[in-house]
């Protein structure tokens, strides 16, 4: 028999999200494990086999372990204090199952609350598959990562360089942000923000980033210093798209999406039997909400910035970076030691006059070090590994504690910029990134380092 609204394993598209009348009533945010949907179809099934319905199923709480039970207050408090319309979490732990929460609703004033399905933008988080993605071509021989960027992108050699020649450029350089390449993907130029909604979102073709390239110049001898650049992502994302022969999504999804089971996860613009899960997302400025692109295309900077997901498939990310050695797939996807050679520290993360950000910051004024993609942060002789993203109203971050295998997954739909209440229209800019010197993932990071992993041991 097949009930409507039940999938059939893996994934049924004639799905559709649960009403929110069908949840527990809370005052100002659904705040529990999420729900799962194989949960109540189990329940449907079981109320059918015994001849009756008693009325809309409903998921049972399950019981938090004492570290999430220990975190899921803070968590609570601090996106109330910065007026987060909704979020996500999940925790893991070796090969136990991920535990997660949810807070808020999917979008302003909608009543629909976040659940397991509720599909983010994880924003820079990318740039750790793109980093994967190449040691997987490293591994397998089709390149070096001292090979010059410019043998597999000849157009770089448009580029000014002062300092030699563009030939001095290599892949490693990208991947640890040390090329000397600016930031923003594109030059935005906004004079009038009541009026920059000719602008697009991103570049959304290769010819329009080479295009730019003879007016793009290189800031500082390559490998002297960090400088987070998405530009030097999106040559990363080239590279591999060359290599392989496969577009960039298509290669990500084929060798890691796959492979570790993430069937919720897209690039860019949601399937259609998948659109009615995606969480808008906001810009917060005082009181006043800017809403961002829905459901938007990062054009050619997918390969920084365009993964989609619901946090349930970004555990089982989680849980592969920390991984298990009953697990042979993990080592099919990356060796072990391509891992903890991307997660070796190769330059102090810092940039001279900066606010420290999420992305900066380190403990006790001790800068992060940047490892191939990933960064690495010292707290008290112990190492954790962590990437953050930030893109049209979306906030994230990956912590990881290889040693113990613990990992978190953190988002939120709304960034709170730290300005007050705004008088003229924001800009939907897509590096649009929160207060620096109020992030909320910084705060909650620091809770999950002192208290929350340490009792998941």
């Amino acid at each position: 028999m097949f009930v409507a609204g039940c999938p059939i394993p893996p994934f049924d598209p004639t799905w559709t999200r649960t009403r929110a009348s069908d949840y527990p009533p809370k005052d100002a945010y659904y705040d529990g494990p999420m729900p799962s949907q194989s949960w109540l179809c189990a329940a449907l099934f079981a109320a059918l086999s015994l001849g009756f319905f008693p009325g809309p199923a409903r998921p049972q709480a399950a019981p938090y372990s004492a570290p999430l039970n220990a975190f899921r207050p803070h968590f609570q408090a601090v996106l109330q204090q910065h007026g987060i319309v909704g979020g996500g979490f999940a925790l893991t732990h070796g090969s136990a199952p991920a535990e997660t929460l949810a807070f808020g609703e999917m979008a302003a004033g909608s009543h629909h609350p976040i659940d397991a399905a509720t599909a983010y933008n994880w924003a820079s988080i990318t740039k750790t598959l793109t980093a994967i993605a190449i040691l997987q071509l490293r591994d397998r021989g089709k390149l070096s990562l001292d090979d010059p960027a410019v043998r597999y992108v000849p157009e770089l050699r448009e580029v000014h360089d002062p300092y030699g020649s563009t030939d001095a450029i290599t892949i490693r350089h990208l991947l640890t942000h040390s090329a000397g390449f600016r930031n923003p993907t594109w030059p935005w130029d906004c004079d009038d923000s009541t009026n920059c909604d000719w602008q697009p979102f991103e570049p959304t073709r290769w010819t329009q980033v080479a295009a730019m390239l003879p007016y793009t110049h290189i800031a500082f001898a390559p490998g002297s210093r960090w400088s987070y650049s998405n530009l030097g992502y999106v040559f990363l994302g080239q590279i591999i798209e060359r290599l392989s022969g496969d577009d960039f999504e298509v290669y990500i999804d084929k060798n890691i999406l796959k492979p570790l089971g993430m069937s919720e996860s897209y690039f860019d613009r949601a399937p259609y039997f998948l659109e009615s899960r995606v969480s808008a997302s906001y810009l917060r400025a005082g009181s006043k909400l800017t809403p961002q692109p829905f459901n938007f295309d990062t054009g050619i900077t997918t390969s920084n910035s365009g993964l989609k997901a619901p946090v349930t498939d970004m555990a089982k990310y989680a849980s592969f970076l920390t991984g298990d050695p009953a697990n042979a797939l993990y080592e099919i996807v990356l060796k072990r030691s391509s891992l903890e050679e991307a997660w070796t520290g190769v330059l102090p993360v810092t940039e001279p006059g900066q606010t420290p950000t999420a992305y900066t910051a380190g403990a006790s004024g001790t800068p992060p070090m940047m490892g191939l993609g990933f960064f690495i942060l010292n707290s008290k002789g112990h190492r954790y590994i962590y990437h953050d993203g930030d893109q049209g109203g979306f906030s994230s971050e990956l912590l990881i504690d290889p040693v113990d295998r613990c990992a978190s997954v953190l988002v939120v739909n709304t960034t709170d910029t730290g300005a007050p209440p705004a008088t003229t229209e924001l800009h939907p800019k897509s590096n649009t990134e929160p207060d620096a010197k109020t992030d909320l993932r910084q705060t909650l990071r620091n809770i999950l380092i002192d208290q929350v992993f340490p009792a998941a041991k």
